[in-house]
């Protein structure tokens, strides 16, 4: 360390608690995620518990295009391994993403076999599993842990709001508390468990949006992703923003710059934050605010602008519960 720099509370000279440098402890290098499509659907979508899907949600825009229909775990995997090899030449290590809809929406026998699949693929060191609050019974739960005693494997729950008005104005299915429940019954059983947030929803005030950092720094939480609101193409939340723009308050990028280091200063620093804001083709978005910024760049401005505040994660954090697993 250079002399007279600041180390914070997870040994960094960052102003964040960054999955980078976490990657860097726990496998000794760069980590990279793949991901795989294992053709499942959502409960909201089929009518368990509702249809038409969360109305944010076009999933087919986040698949990469060796992701297709129709093609096995390992072939997925093979494939993005090659494709991730070109960009990212210092990755030797991967992790099978598990990204689109709701991956733990199965059976758990099912659920061993696919994910025994990508385990089995050269490279592999662990399993991220993207799902929904409402879809893990114990069952799963008891694979989860068997999973996580043998490899690295984290739970992601979509969270996406902490106020149930708005979740239920977006079709989610579920309530804030289903999220809570989770992830304390995941964290419970030893298994490294994640959280996704949007900011940007109908309705919530940003003085809202702010007031979740305290309550998702006293869950069990092992890292965080934060996605601004973009308006998919061919979603109900397309058509809405096309019949009432008036009810979306979107964020410009140095607006959201400024409004997530005032969520971060508020936010556990046990907690990790894997990503700041969301990448979509601009083929794929409706309308709104388009950035044209890549996720990379905008990591680095995020960085820049802790500096100027003099700020950093969690300076303004004052929880008492016990530190994220």
């Amino acid at each position: 360390m250079i002399k007279g720099e600041r180390t914070y509370t997870w040994g960094s000279r960052r102003r964040f608690n960054s999955m980078a440098d976490y990657f860097k402890r726990e496998f000794g290098g760069r980590v990279q995620k793949v991901s795989v499509n294992a053709g499942f659907t959502c409960p909201n979508r089929d009518g368990t518990v509702g249809t038409g899907g969360c109305t944010f949600c076009d999933s087919t825009t986040f698949v990469p295009a060796y992701c297709l229909p129709g093609k096995g775990v390992r072939e997925q995997i093979e494939e993005g391994i090659r494709f991730h090899a070109k960009r990212y030449r210092r990755a030797e290590s991967f992790l099978a993403y598990f990204q689109s809809y709701t991956n733990t929406y199965s059976d758990a026998a099912t659920l061993e076999r696919l994910w025994n699949e990508a385990l089995s693929v050269p490279g592999v060191r662990g399993i991220v599993v993207g799902t929904r609050p409402d879809c893990v019974d114990d069952d799963i739960l008891s694979l989860m842990a068997e999973m996580a005693s043998l490899c690295y494997f984290v739970a992601e729950f979509g969270i996406e709001s902490c106020n149930d008005q708005t979740l239920m104005d977006v079709n989610r299915g579920h309530d804030f508390a289903t999220a809570v429940s989770a992830i304390g019954k995941t964290a419970a059983l030893g298994i490294k468990t994640g959280g996704h947030m949007i900011f940007g929803l109908p309705g919530e005030s940003r003085e809202e949006m702010l007031a979740s950092a305290p309550v998702l720094s006293e869950l069990p939480l092992h890292s965080l992703k934060f996605h601004q609101l973009q308006i998919v193409k061919n979603t109900p939340m397309a058509e809405l923003y096309s019949r009432d723009p008036g009810r979306f308050s979107l964020f410009g990028l140095d607006e959201y710059l400024g409004f997530v280091a005032d969520f971060v200063e508020r936010l556990n620093p046990a907690i990790i934050v894997e990503r700041f804001a969301g990448e979509l083709p601009l083929r794929s978005i409706a309308g709104g605010i388009r950035w044209g910024v890549r996720n990379d760049r905008i990591a680095g401005m995020f960085e820049k602008r802790l500096e100027e505040r003099d700020s950093w994660q969690g300076k303004y954090y004052r929880g008492t519960g016990s530190d994220a697993i």
